[in-house]
Order: C-alpha cells, then sequence, then structure tokens
C-alpha cells in the first residue's frame, strides 16, 4: 500500500489564498448582513449578536472567549446594541454582582429575518452543486473550524 502524498508549498499557499477570498467574502456578507438587522449596526457588532443567539444568556467575558475578542471590544458593541434595542442586560441568578446579555425580542425577530436570507442565499448558490459536494464542503469546514478551536485553545493557555 503506497503512502498519502505530501502536500506541496504551492498546495498550502492555494489553501491560504483560497481562505483570504473566502474570508473577505464572509466579512463583507457579514457587513450585509448587519445592515439588514438594522442600518446602523457594523458588522463587528453583527458577529455579536449571532454570538448571543447561539449562546442564549451570556455574560460579556463568555462571549468575548466565544468570540476571541477583548472585553473592551464586547463593551463598546454592547452599548451600541443596547441603544439600538437589540440585547438588554438581566441580573445574572448565580452572581449579584454580574450581568447576562440576552437578545430583545426585537433582536431575535431582526437576526432571524437576516439569517433566514443568508440561508436562502446560501442554498441558491449551492444549489447547482451535487448534494455530496454540498456534505463534504460542510464536513471540510467543520474539520477545519475544529482544528482552529484546538489550535487557538492551545495559544491561549
Amino acid at each position: 500500500m503506497e503512502a498519502p502524498a505530501t502536500a506541496t508549498e504551492g498546495d498550502y499557499e492555494a489553501v491560504e489564498h483560497e481562505l483570504g477570498v473566502l474570508l473577505r467574502r464572509a466579512r463583507a456578507l457579514s457587513a450585509e448582513m448587519a445592515r439588514e438587522v438594522h442600518p446602523e449596526l457594523e458588522f463587528a457588532a453583527y458577529g455579536l449578536l449571532v454570538g448571543m443567539h447561539d449562546c442564549v444568556r451570556s455574560r460579556p467575558s463568555d462571549l468575548a472567549d466565544y468570540l476571541g475578542v477583548g472585553k473592551a471590544t464586547i463593551s463598546r458593541q454592547m452599548k451600541v446594541l443596547e441603544q439600538l434595542g437589540l440585547i438588554e442586560r438581566q441580573p445574572d441568578p448565580d452572581d449579584g454582582r454580574a450581568h447576562l446579555l440576552v437578545l430583545t425580542e426585537e433582536g431575535r425577530r431582526r437576526l432571524d429575518v437576516a439569517r433566514t436570507a443568508r440561508q436562502k442565499r446560501f442554498h441558491a448558490m449551492l444549489d447547482t452543486w451535487p448534494a455530496e459536494d454540498v456534505r463534504v464542503l460542510a464536513g471540510m469546514l467543520a474539520r477545519f473550524n475544529e482544528l482552529a478551536e484546538r489550535v487557538s485553545k492551545a495559544n491561549r493557555g
């Protein structure tokens, strides 16, 4: 049995290039989704809103860890999201000194509308691909994200 081929420098350069393109397009899509949620919403705050949706009820420090950003960034984005009526602070029942961040009903509604639009866009883009290719892409992205998370955790501590 033959050993698997080793990736070449050109292979790694191609991955780096394609990831760069993907990230630029993802950033542009996030900015567009942010505007769909609210015309005054910055794309970085959109990520916080999605993180809050995924984590349901979170302390600001938990969200900072989850998103890999500093607490000052979370604090700044929280203020904007509160002013726009998309999130609110609630007392933490487990710690009277702390508070939790939750989406308001309006924030949840607006985010759901934007996410549905994004899902339709992905479906329309990938509809021309065979189903197996879509599954492979999803699996490879999940595998890459798991690896990136492990590396990130190892670098943090």
